[in-house]
């Protein structure tokens, strides 16, 4: 497994590999794997010759007073779960690398990045769609994996690369969860144990609107409701938004169907974390 930094080596280890025929797969990360991310890392195994993982904590896509500075980072314990997962080269580049002096061009997809995060974190997504775009053009992959648990990036990613044409396969890939039902996510580890106790009322939520669309309800306003009953019980958690959404064109609902998407940001003591479920899936 290589680690390398400089943008000028990957585009030629890609290059390379795909003159020789061979099907590229990446997965773009910020780090601190989990198995939600050793998941996606299988899968681009099992569905290809070469597996990159990127490893970059975006500066672009952390808002004022967001936790950029401390989001957690582990390189030791990222390149072993990516060894283990069969990765063949990881890409770390650098900020002044990916943002070099003087930089001014920037991906942004309209509409779908208004509501849920992008209206609670303007900017956020900008700073996704062109990092994105980015390690697209550096890697040259024949497909990426993206986790579900951000389902609005994945809903911007796919949006963006069918809009400009991009030729690379997008694969959504199912959230994977704790036991206990907690989403996998790297912030996870900001949770004191009272407030990971809190967290699980977001995938309470979750299961409550899919219990009650499975009785048969179909109003948005009362299965709102069921998931809201569940967050309300928590004193320590926060609404950011809880809201019923397609889970297509991420439009509002007031009449629900299997493809509605539940999704939730809670600020749980002092950490934010989201979580989503379509009404007639499971993850």
């Amino acid at each position: 497994m290589k680690i390398i930094s400089s943008i000028t080596e990957m585009q030629e280890i890609t290059a390379d590999a795909r003159q020789s025929g061979k099907r590229i797969a990446f997965v773009p990360t910020m780090g601190f794997l989990h198995e939600g991310h050793a998941s996606l890392l299988r899968e681009g195994r099992r569905r290809s010759d070469l597996l990159v993982l990127s490893i970059f904590v975006n500066p672009s896509q952390f808002g004022f007073g967001e936790d950029f500075e401390r989001y957690p980072r582990d390189m030791e314990r990222d390149s072993r779960i990516a060894a283990e997962a069969g990765v063949d080269v990881i890409f770390t580049p650098t900020a002044t690398g990916m943002y070099p002096a003087g930089f001014q061009s920037w991906v942004n997809v309209e509409e779908l990045t208004l509501p849920l995060c992008g209206a609670s974190r303007p900017g956020h997504f900008r700073g996704v769609t062109t990092v994105v775009c980015k390690l697209f053009n550096i890697v040259n992959p024949h497909l990426a994996l993206f986790g579900k648990k951000d389902f609005q990036q994945l809903a911007v990613i796919r949006r963006m690369a069918a809009d400009l044409n991009m030729p690379v396969e997008i694969v959504g890939m199912p959230i994977i969860r704790e036991a206990d039902g907690l989403a996998m996510s790297s912030r996870n580890k900001y949770l004191s144990d009272a407030d990971r106790k809190c967290a699980l009322c977001l995938s309470r939520a979750i299961m409550a609107a899919r219990s009650a669309f499975r009785g048969g309800e179909l109003s948005a306003e009362i299965i709102m409701k069921s998931a809201l009953a569940e967050i309300g019980r928590e004193q320590g958690a926060v609404i950011d938004y809880v809201e019923l959404r397609d889970s297509t064109t991420l439009a509002e609902c007031d009449r629900v169907n299997g493809n509605t998407l539940l999704a939730l940001a809670l600020k749980i003591g002092s950490t934010r974390l989201i979580d989503n479920g379509v009404l007639g899936e499971d993850d």
